[in-house]
């Protein structure tokens, strides 16, 4: 059966997007066209073609660590931008299905032209907005913001045909407030395994040499308790000072001179690399490079909703987890599979590290089970549940067209 092109908006860049690329990219295996509305870089091209996703770059850049007006005048601009470039973009290329991906959830508006032509549109939730207002712009929350942000998202959800969230806690949360279930579709962050795949890559025993290495591959952002994981690592420095030790953050962000600051003033600075994001395809090597991925998530109305997909890649790749304690993470992962900490307590994460380190035979049975849990929740059986939405939205724009 010859389906038709689906369309993506995102407001990022598509490069970075893990999930929208894999979403995008298994699209187009599976026999799909796919176009991609997203940011544009200065001195990048207006469009171009990754992995055979057609991505069209809009003249809009991120303002990373600004405040909410910045934030709010680059969403408008973006969303105005993407309303223009994909009603055009359909004339000709005549969409199945629209799907945007927030953030903001009302970014889902700039697909009315769209609907308005009978293109059935897909809300993809990738975070809690209203919740993350309140934990990054604590100064400007308040009962009015809550207010706007929680209603533009039930417009916004009321505006889709149907929604797609990234876990469960998030989907129970959308359920108590009305949604109905057979509009909701959970499609996980999982990683593909044909790109974390483990034998793709040179095998480092754990510790081997006799050095920890330990890894952190995200955001650099308040979101992440990375001042905690500094914390820890300064407290296994002071209790096993003949350890040789390193630590690598992979990633960018606004915390990125606050936490130099503070490894400079604990002591650690020649144990800390910070070497800058790298591209999505490189993640998986590093990783294999190192011995124990941390996920240190910080604990808040906002995370308690979200599970940190560098959990999933790290597990794929066969390194122990150390991992904050949320529920989300907690829900997926028993106990004896990742190491948890209590979120907020470098001592808890030290403690963690140190199981791991002196006892072996343990940390690579929980290696193992881990294992078997991400097998379960790999993104080959997550993109079963994603096609089936996209096959079912698809097919009503055709029979409207009859």
């Amino acid at each position: 059966m010859t389906r038709r092109p689906v369309c993506m908006v995102v407001h990022a860049y598509y490069e970075e997007d893990p999930r929208v690329r894999r979403q995008a990219e298994a699209l187009v295996a599976a026999g799909w066209q796919v176009d991609v509305f997203g940011l544009r870089r200065e001195g990048e091209p207006p469009s171009g073609t990754v992995a055979g996703v057609n991505v069209h770059r809009l003249p809009v850049r991120r303002h990373q660590g600004a405040g909410p007006l910045m934030y709010v005048a680059e969403y408008g601009a973006f969303l105005m931008r993407a309303m223009f470039a994909t009603t055009r973009a359909h004339s000709r290329r005549h969409y199945g299905l629209i799907q945007v991906h927030s953030m903001p959830d009302y970014l889902v508006f700039a697909a009315t032209p769209m609907k308005l032509a009978g293109v059935p549109v897909l809300l993809d939730l990738h975070e809690v907005m209203a919740e993350f207002f309140k934990t990054r712009f604590p100064g400007a929350a308040n009962g009015v913001t809550s207010f706007l942000l929680r209603l533009q998202e039930r417009m916004s959800i009321a505006f889709a045909d149907e929604v797609l969230t990234v876990c469960d806690p998030f989907a129970e949360r959308l359920l108590r407030n009305g949604l109905k279930p057979e509009r909701l579709t959970v499609v996980m962050n999982s990683p593909d395994l044909r790109l974390f795949d483990p034998t793709a890559h040179p095998h480092r025993e754990f510790m081997a040499g006799g050095t920890l290495k330990i890894i952190y591959t995200g955001a650099l952002t308040p979101t992440y308790e990375l001042d905690v994981l500094l914390r820890a690592v300064a407290r296994l420095h002071q209790l096993r000072p003949e350890l040789p030790m390193a630590a690598a953050f992979y990633g960018r962000g606004d915390a990125k001179e606050g936490l130099e600051s503070l490894a400079a003033e604990l002591g650690i600075a020649d144990l800390i690399t910070m070497p800058g994001r790298i591209p999505i395809e490189d993640v998986a090597g590093v990783v294999a490079g190192a011995d124990i991925g941390v996920a240190p998530t910080r604990l808040d109305p906002f995370t308690e909703m979200t599970l940190s997909g560098k959990v999933l890649e790290y597990a794929a790749m066969g390194k122990p987890v150390v991992a904050s304690r949320l529920p989300s993470v907690a829900g997926y992962f028993a106990p004896e599979t990742l190491a948890f900490y209590d979120p907020g307590d470098p001592v808890s994460m030290s403690d963690a590290i140190l199981a791991l380190i002196d006892d072996r035979k343990e940390t690579a049975a929980r290696v193992e089970r881990t294992g078997v849990r991400i097998e379960e929740l790999s993104w080959a059986r997550q993109f079963e549940a994603y096609r089936g939405v996209v096959e079912r939205l698809e097919d009503k724009a055709t029979a409207g067209h009859r």
